[in-house]
């Protein structure tokens, strides 16, 4: 067995694992922290892969207190999930090959939730895989995308259809980013945290139920909470074989939703507004074939429609809707995998609905 750290808030917490899962910085050091990252690599070179936003409102703070990266080489692409594909991955590809990156390089993603996938997954194939780390940015990101070693890209409108599980070096979240963030991208992350407080913790649920969404960074300080509950169930299960797919409430739905809309609407949902709307309709799954209690799914229902915007979703629509959840990789024996909710603060893994059950769910959505 392995020993395993990640800095918690400037204080240690051990886990005892199979696998290694990289430390989390958090706090008023981490920049401190990044620089002694650097310095103890000792790295033949440096890249760090941003887009436009991240580019304008963070790079110059990250410069500005981590010397060690006042030389390294800035790779800019477009956001948006649109631009996470195979053609980009091969475009940074050739970038560092173009760079002279060795299998010494660090590579920096400093963004959300597309710049950490994408970027993992360049670098750890890049030579068989190169060091990297994730800045995240966005709350998204720093409470979901960053953490667990996730690294994907979509495929012919799939969502994360070509992927592995390869961990970062080291994961550094600065909360003062998440200032930069305009109010839909800063809900888009608070849907993951709503997801983690439904999973695995009723005390949580009833913190983030308080929240007042009109102050400004109102999420930040429950960021350290949301890693650690994401943190604690990866570290039981690294390879998502059982537990840690409680994880994926909300995204059997949401994440078909996602790339309906990305294919069909310009105006397309951000993640987390597709896993709001995966919320409601998986809550209800859960409702009607496993008992979740009527009135917390009014519970759920209530706080997730007070936060997002409704989307009509075309029953024209639903077919094309499954056919997308019926490449999700939770899936086995071609029946849609879902987690469905015991009850708040407690979830239960590989359920399966049929496509009647599913449409119904939509339809619910449809009516709230």
């Amino acid at each position: 067995m392995t020993n395993f750290a990640y800095l918690y808030m400037g204080t240690q917490k051990h886990f005892t694992l199979n696998q290694v899962i990289h430390p989390i910085f958090l706090g008023k050091t981490v920049f401190k922290k990044l620089s002694v990252f650097i310095k103890k690599g000792n790295y033949s070179s440096l890249h760090i892969l941003v887009d436009e936003n991240s580019m304008q409102h963070c790079l110059p703070i990250l410069i500005s207190n981590c010397i060690e990266l006042k030389e390294a080489n800035i790779i800019e692409i477009e956001s948006g999930e649109a631009n996470k594909s195979v053609e980009i991955c091969v475009e940074l590809w050739a970038t560092l090959t173009d760079e002279k990156a060795e299998r010494k390089a660090l590579f920096l993603n400093l963004g959300g939730g597309v710049i950490c996938d994408m970027g993992g997954f360049v670098a750890s194939t890049y030579k068989r895989g190169i060091d990297f780390v994730n800045i995240p940015t966005t709350l998204l990101a720093q409470v979901d995308a960053s953490v667990g070693g996730k690294l994907a890209i979509n495929l012919e409108g799939y969502k994360n259809q070509i992927g592995t599980i390869v961990h970062p070096k080291a994961v550094f979240v600065e909360t003062d980013f998440l200032k930069t963030l305009s109010k839909r991208e800063y809900l888009s992350g608070f849907a993951e945290m709503i997801k983690h407080a439904l999973v695995a913790d009723i005390n949580y649920w009833n913190k983030l139920k308080k929240v007042d969404i009109s102050q400004k960074n109102f999420a930040a300080p429950f960021v350290n909470h949301s890693i650690e509950i994401k943190t604690d169930i990866v570290q039981s299960d690294p390879y998502e074989k059982g537990v840690r797919k409680v994880l994926n409430f909300g995204h059997t739905i949401g994440h078909a939703l996602e790339s309906y809309f990305l294919k069909h609407n310009k105006n397309y949902l951000l993640h987390g507004e597709a896993v709001a709307i995966g919320i409601i309709c998986e809550a209800y799954l859960s409702s009607i074939k496993y008992s979740f209690d009527k009135k917390q799914l009014t519970e759920v229902c209530s706080f997730v429609s007070l936060h997002y915007k409704k989307y009509n979703i075309s029953s024209a629509a639903f077919s094309e809707i499954i056919a997308f959840m019926l490449q999700d990789k939770k899936n086995e024996k071609k029946e849609i995998n879902f987690t469905v909710l015991k009850k708040i603060g407690k979830a239960s893994p590989n359920h399966s609905f049929t496509r009647a059950q599913i449409k119904e769910a939509l339809d619910f959505y449809n009516n709230l």
